[in-house]
């Protein structure tokens, strides 16, 4: 796509250019031609998150004839069953397009001015068709290796309850929240606001990654991570609390892991503990607390914690010693 081209890009040529194949079927089409049924089909696509299409609208291509060939080939072997594959396409449709989006805005940041030509977006169109074929390689080992590391945990899991999947897993849960980021928010014009937001959340990252632990999801002004022991909680919330700007709370106990995410009262218990922590400070619950050695844990006042009744916090502080 070196060739200049007048105006504005057109939707059409960005999904040409992205996509590399044009659209030939309509949606009856790619199910026959896949062999498999057009209601199973349609309910694929919504669970990856694209929109209904017409019925005479040709907007499919020979690769998503190629991607149901592959769900039909899974579904007649008995590897998966139906609600198991709208379940997987749900997981990948919400997370690459999170992923998208955030790749697209970072691209868009990056290389366009404050007043884009038209000229400049064909730029961007052009780098990205170039950078295209390294970031699917990337993408595909970056997880591989974070499927491996996510069955890694499992197994570990798996060995101390004598279950392959938990449902309710021990574990240490974190929540990290930047202090005053409504007043803040309001004073620091949008640059600003999306920087202090991707620092934070890199931080956050870097610091949850390090200790072997993992970054749950990101709240834009919070971070919600979970840590296989109480050790590795303290290490990160210890690491990340720094400065006056941050509050931590934690807890250990039965988590339910589900589409990503974590359940149950253990995670409510440290969401409470981090709207009662003071700038600056890390809160455990006693649970967290009665485990942990080699780090200064002073006990506060009892406080109530709505929903949860009366719970005992305790500060946690590096060792002095």
């Amino acid at each position: 796509m070196s060739e200049s081209r007048p105006g504005r890009p057109t939707a059409e040529e960005i999904e040409r250019l992205l996509i590399g194949l044009p659209p030939r079927f309509t949606r009856s089409e790619v199910a026959a031609k896949s062999g498999v049924p057009q209601e199973l089909a349609e309910r694929i696509w919504r669970a990856l998150g694209f929109a209904q299409r017409a019925d005479d609208a040709v907007a499919f291509t020979e690769a998503d004839v190629d991607a149901l060939r592959r769900v039909r080939s899974m579904l007649d072997s008995g590897l998966l069953d139906e609600q198991t594959v709208i379940r997987m396409a749900r997981a990948l449709g919400q997370t690459t397009a999170r992923l998208a989006q955030w790749q697209a805005e970072i691209m868009i940041g990056t290389l366009l001015p404050d007043e884009p030509s038209a000229d400049d977006l064909a730029t961007v169109l052009d780098t990205a068709q170039g950078l295209m074929p390294d970031f699917e390689h990337v993408l595909t080992h970056v997880w591989r290796a974070q499927l491996a590391a996510a069955g890694t945990r499992l197994l570990a899991i798996a060995d101390v309850n004598d279950e392959l999947v938990p449902t309710r897993v021990p574990m240490a849960v974190g929540f990290a929240d930047l202090v005053s980021f409504t007043r803040r928010s309001r004073e620091l014009d949008e640059k600003e606001l999306a920087r202090l937001v991707e620092g934070f959340e890199s931080r956050a990252s870097d610091v949850v990654a390090s200790h072997g632990a993992r970054l749950v999801k990101t709240l834009g002004d919070e971070v919600l991570f979970t840590a296989p022991t109480r050790e590795g909680a303290a290490a990160v919330a210890l690491d990340l609390v720094g400065a006056d700007e941050l509050r931590i709370g934690m807890a250990f106990g039965p988590v339910v892991s589900s589409m990503g995410d974590v359940f149950g009262t253990t995670v409510n218990l440290a969401a409470r503990l981090t709207a009662i922590a003071r700038p600056g400070t890390i809160l455990v619950d006693a649970e967290l607390a009665e485990g942990l050695d080699g780090y200064e844990l002073h006990k506060i006042r009892r406080r109530p914690a709505r929903g949860l009744g009366v719970v005992q916090p305790y500060v946690l502080r590096r060792s002095s010693s």
